[in-house]
């Protein structure tokens, strides 16, 4: 086991209308708060009224910032930053999922450093050294941003997909009613099952680590989530099916699952860069690619692909090979069965030599960057996993 060092300062408020102690728990932080969210869900469900009914209460001033993109834009959150700054804010709340969350965060580090470009921060071309507190009001599992140290933006300028993890992003509340998923279409609950295992898996298949503790933990978290996310597709009313499932994203995100063994995450730089240039949902961006490159490594990784078919899938086949593939194959189908892409035609996308050229370049940063702790994967390497994508 690696040394490691784990650390979760996240106040979490779990369960049935806890969204009306956003106020008394967000008073410990501020007085004027920035509300970040989406395109009108949380106004159309009457979320938005109770928390800001819940400010109110408690004594605290809000601005409503909204249109938070599910691929969160640079942009976006500069604009957010000068809605900070004009209107005073000192903490910035965000209400939905980890777009709108990951967009507070942005803000909430750009309206404290408003002498920084907030990009030169993002890529630490400059120094973060201060944040505004950030609290979130979650409405889906998937992302985990509200236990999490990450958050993503894309620059669209660029076409570049990038993340930061800094403790900085760490939100100080997290208000987590599962009920609130009842809503959600089932293509954004399965995409968020999908994200919660791709949490899980990328800090799993670390090849000659010894953690029985954390492997025990992400084994039990991705017989949950599969458990569970079925019936929640499914059902999205079933209210214990979602809390699994809710408590399961966050905790897949808050790095307990790597202590002691780190992650790689190198599945999420092939689908950052499917996202950036095609504007893919994230979680579907995952599950197209994740077979063709569990397929390029699982040989070098063989003892962990096997013990994960056994723990996760009770696959009982004695061959440490043959009980591999077939976990690959399980966990394949189980996306197919929720209704995630597991390709990258099923993607909607056609892409031709010269764009998987183009996003194995975008991957690995102009083939300057190797991914995997697995095997080093190269621009070339990379290409031939979109390849085998394809479909």
């Amino acid at each position: 086991m690696d040394n490691f060092r784990f650390y979760a300062p996240t106040e979490v408020i779990f369960g049935k209308e806890v969204e009306k102690e956003t106020g008394e728990t967000a008073k410990k932080y501020g007085t004027k708060a920035l509300l970040v969210f989406g395109k009108g869900s949380v106004v159309k469900s009457g979320l938005l009224e109770r928390v800001e009914k819940s400010l109110a209460d408690a004594g605290i001033a809000y601005q409503e910032f909204g249109g938070a993109k599910p691929n969160p834009t640079l942009a976006h959150a500069k604009e957010g930053i000068r809605a900070a700054l004009s209107f005073g804010a000192d903490m910035i709340i965000g209400i939905g999922g980890g777009s709108a969350i990951d967009t507070a965060k942005a803000i909430a580090h750009g309206a404290a450093n408003p002498e920084n470009d907030l990009w030169e921060l993002w890529t630490r071309k400059v120094p973060l050294t201060k944040s505004l507190p950030v609290g979130a009001v979650l409405t889906i599992a998937a992302a985990g941003s509200e236990m999490s140290d990450s958050a993503v933006l894309t620059n669209e300028e660029i076409g570049k997909k990038a993340g930061i993890n800094t403790d900085f992003n760490r939100c100080r509340f997290a208000i987590v009613n599962p009920a609130l998923g009842a809503t959600l279409p089932k293509n954004q609950i399965a995409a968020g099952v999908t994200d919660i295992m791709m949490h899980t898996m990328e800090r799993y298949f670390i090849p000659d680590s010894h953690c029985d503790m954390t492997d025990e933990i992400a084994e039990g978290l991705l017989r949950t989530v599969i458990k569970n996310g079925r019936i929640a597709v499914e059902d999205p009313t079933n209210y214990d099916a979602m809390c699994e499932v809710f408590w399961a994203s966050s905790l897949s995100h808050n790095n307990l699952t790597e202590c002691g063994r780190g992650k790689d995450f190198s599945v999420h730089k092939l689908g950052h860069a499917l996202s950036a240039r095609y504007d893919v949902t994230h979680g579907d961006s995952l599950a197209a690619v994740w077979g063709s490159w569990a397929k390029e490594l699982y040989k070098e990784a063989l003892p962990r692909f096997a013990r994960y078919a056994r723990k996760v899938w009770e696959i009982a086949e004695a061959d440490d090979e043959k009980a591999a593939v077939l976990g690959i194959e399980k966990t394949v189908e189980f996306f197919g069965s929720i209704g995630m892409p597991v390709s990258l035609r099923d993607l909607g996308i056609e892409p031709t030599e010269k764009d998987l050229s183009a996003l194995s370049l975008d991957a690995t940063m102009q083939d300057t960057v190797k991914l995997s702790r697995i095997r080093p994967l190269e621009a070339a390497d990379v290409n031939r996993i979109y390849q085998n994508a394809l479909g």
